[in-house]
């Protein structure tokens, strides 16, 4: 029997069994077979034939935004509209059949837009070079999910089945679990607080499955079976989402606004050019960048570039920022903005910088 076949009698088995607490603990040994079955089928071992033609393009920019979808559903037109790259559309499907990539320049910040081909059901079994095109998708900071304003709403169920089972985790944080696998010892298992959807002797057997007899599990937060498994694995990308619907020019006002309502959904017509500065204003908002601004002693700041970095950023990443030998001869840095008490403060290599401060680094004499 073939992965695929394991996998779906396993799936079917899922969906006929019953979920109450008797069956709670064969469900979850069944899940954590279904992604052991995932992964070998996602990442075959042994030997293969020759390697297909992949369509990866280099990262560039500050950011990379991808943009998936079922075919026709308007990504190269929305390409072509926000980037100065035109992207072959057509009123047929599977119009793109490689990566297009095109830039969008917001405000000095360059965020790289991938126009991947489109992808259908059961891409994450490899139809339809779905394969490829999730494997970019996992490299992206932002998925720009498009959809069709006219088609059922199932396309997004579908979409985002497609994508958790190849591993990519959507608006969701890393579960708050330590795993450390030992030499020796047998297992250890703590949880910090109270676990509803999970209990010990799963964890066990969900180890077990997996050939794990000696570890440490540290819990702090409640988790459930696929939280569990999906931090064995190990190799989740858990990636920001957000849902374009393409084509509210072809439904009513009231269909909109019921759209427009959904969470991490934004509304657009690339046929009209509605709301489209208002999407690039929010994948700007989900990539969670902050602009920092540089100042050389005696002179005014640089407010012509600025310096793009991650939320949560240091002063330390702002010396890598300007060159990789600055942290080496850092002595103070004075900041001018939100992130400070006073103006200016000098603040160490540890101190958090904020969207729009004045950074002036002073070097060793």
């Amino acid at each position: 029997m073939g992965i695929l076949e394991k996998i779906n009698d396993i799936q079917a088995e899922i969906n006929r069994t019953q979920k109450n607490k008797a069956t709670e603990f064969h469900l979850g040994l069944l899940k954590a077979k279904l992604a052991k079955y995932r992964l070998q089928l996602l990442e075959p071992t042994g030997k293969s034939g020759a390697k297909g033609e992949g369509f990866d393009v280099m990262r560039s920019g500050d950011a990379r935004v991808g943009l998936v979808g079922f075919p026709s559903v308007g990504k190269s037109s929305l390409l072509s509209k926000l980037t100065k790259t035109q992207s072959e559309a057509g009123a047929y499907e599977f119009t793109t059949l490689t990566c297009i990539p095109g830039k969008i320049d917001y405000h000095g910040a360059q965020i790289q837009l991938l126009d991947l081909p489109g992808i259908i059901e059961g891409a994450a079994q490899g139809k339809g070079r779905g394969r490829q095109v999730i494997a970019v998708a996992r490299t992206c900071d932002l998925i720009a999910i498009v959809l069709d304003a006219t088609k059922p709403a199932t396309q997004r169920e579908l979409l985002e089945r497609e994508l958790e089972a190849v591993g990519i985790r959507l608006n969701r944080s890393k579960p708050n679990v330590t795993f450390k696998v030992k030499t020796g010892g047998g297992l250890s298992i703590t949880a910090t607080c109270k676990l509803t959807k999970i209990n010990e002797k799963m964890v066990y057997g969900i180890l077990h499955d997996y050939k794990i007899y000696h570890a440490e599990v540290l819990i702090r937060e409640d988790i459930s079976v696929d939280d569990l498994v999906d931090v064995i694995i190990g190799n989740r990308k858990y990636i920001r989402a957000m849902y374009v619907v393409n084509k509210i020019d072809a439904i009513s006002m009231e269909e909109v606004d019921a759209i427009a309502r959904q969470p991490d959904t934004v509304v657009i017509s690339c046929e009209l050019d509605l709301n489209l500065d208002y999407l690039v204003d929010k994948m700007w908002e989900y990539l969670n960048l902050v602009r920092v601004y540089t100042k050389k002693r005696g002179e005014y700041p640089d407010f012509e570039g600025g310096i793009i970095l991650r939320n949560g950023a240091t002063i330390e990443h702002v010396c890598h920022a300007v060159h990789r030998t600055l942290r080496d001869h850092f002595r103070y840095a004075l900041v001018w903005g939100t992130s400070t008490k006073h103006n200016p403060q000098k603040v160490g290599l540890a101190h958090v910088v904020q969207n729009g401060d004045v950074v002036q680094v002073v070097k060793k004499k």
